[in-house]
């Protein structure tokens, strides 16, 4: 995980929305592009979820880490 990872998925988390990638790097202050990539590495470790093109969710798992009860590393 990078050091922007968490306030990625907090965004995700928080809003409990469906969010672009453009949405999420406008909040967070990081380029679309970085964002893109973080979330489709969080898509492959089964934190985020694919909605369809260019839209995302956090999954119960993407909870957990942030709270603290799954461990990324392990995923």
């Amino acid at each position: 995980m990078k050091p922007t990872d968490d306030q990625i998925l907090e965004i995700l988390g928080d809003s409990g929305l469906v969010l672009t990638p453009t949405v999420v790097a406008f909040n967070a202050g990081f380029g679309r592009s970085h964002v893109n990539r973080r979330l489709s590495e969080f898509v492959e470790k089964g934190l985020v979820r694919r909605i369809e093109r260019g839209k995302y969710e956090i999954t119960d798992d993407g909870l957990g880490y942030l709270s603290g009860d799954v461990d990324a590393s392990e995923l």
